[in-house]
């Protein structure tokens, strides 16, 4: 999730990372914990561990709400500017998969 979450409350663990693909477990503890705000550098692909709602902020401060299945995944190009939530009333987590060549030309 590129350089984001230094501000944010979740908790990012890097299970892999080398030149072509980091992948990270991101854990948001409890309801309204964030990953902080940040810009995707990569493409990417996020794949829920449970079900549950992120709550997504965008640059005018407005929030989509995302529903999430576990194992299914969605993918988004590089360039996507957001705050992530958890609007679930317990812990949430789902795995971030970033291509690091995407940015390449």
């Amino acid at each position: 999730m590129c350089d984001a979450a230094k501000s944010g409350s979740a908790v990012p663990t890097v299970l892999i990372e080398n030149g072509r693909t980091r992948v990270t477990q991101w854990f948001l503890p409890k309801r309204g914990d964030n990953t902080g705000w940040h810009r995707h550098d990569y493409d990417y692909v996020v794949v829920p561990v449970q079900d549950g709602v992120l709550e997504i902020k965008d640059a005018t401060g407005a929030i989509t709400r995302s529903e999430l299945k576990v194992g299914v995944p969605y993918f988004r190009c590089l360039g996507v500017e957001h705050d992530v939530l958890n609007g679930n009333d317990a812990g949430f987590a789902f795995i971030e998969v970033e291509f690091l060549d995407s940015a390449k030309p």
